[in-house]
């Protein structure tokens, strides 16, 4: 595990706020001068701490109108049904998320579709044609008043 200071927290803070914005106003926010600032970015980035750099991008732009949780229980606890069902949900575009869980089922999903409509398809005619699958239980998200997600 990487040790980090009071300065590397911020430095992370500022580029999850803004990840585009130029060193030198990084640098200000932070309290340090310009090649400092950039050694320890790099030195994050080198570390690992730093994985990628990604868009936010506006799901309404997209077209997509509904999205839902939705936790999925296996029928068989093996890890050949595990591995298939990961397969098969790597191939939906829908699914934006995949976490396998503890607790009484094993996986949520966060799902994105333009509307119900395609939700309902995904879920009848992908999500419900997996034999692993042995439970579904949707939560449909009306309103996301925070998502640090990025």
């Amino acid at each position: 595990m990487t040790k980090l200071d009071e300065i590397d927290h911020r430095i992370l803070r500022e580029l999850t706020r803004d990840a585009r914005q130029p060193n030198l106003a990084l640098a200000d926010r932070v309290g340090l001068s310009p090649s400092a600032c950039l050694r320890r970015v790099q030195a994050l980035e080198k570390a690992g701490v730093i994985k990628s750099y990604r868009a936010v991008l506006d799901p309404a732009q997209l077209g997509i109108g509904f999205v839902a949780y939705v936790t999925v229980g296996l029928g068989a606890h093996t890890k050949a049904a595990q591995e298939a069902f990961e397969r098969a949900v790597a191939r939906a575009p829908e699914v934006r998320e995949c976490h396998n869980i503890t607790g009484t089922v094993e996986y949520l999903l966060r799902v994105e579709c333009t509307d119900l409509a395609a939700f309902k398809h995904w879920h009848t005619e992908v999500l419900g044609t997996l034999p692993q699958v042995r439970a579904i239980t949707t939560f449909v998200v009306m309103g996301s008043p925070k998502d640090d997600r990025a």
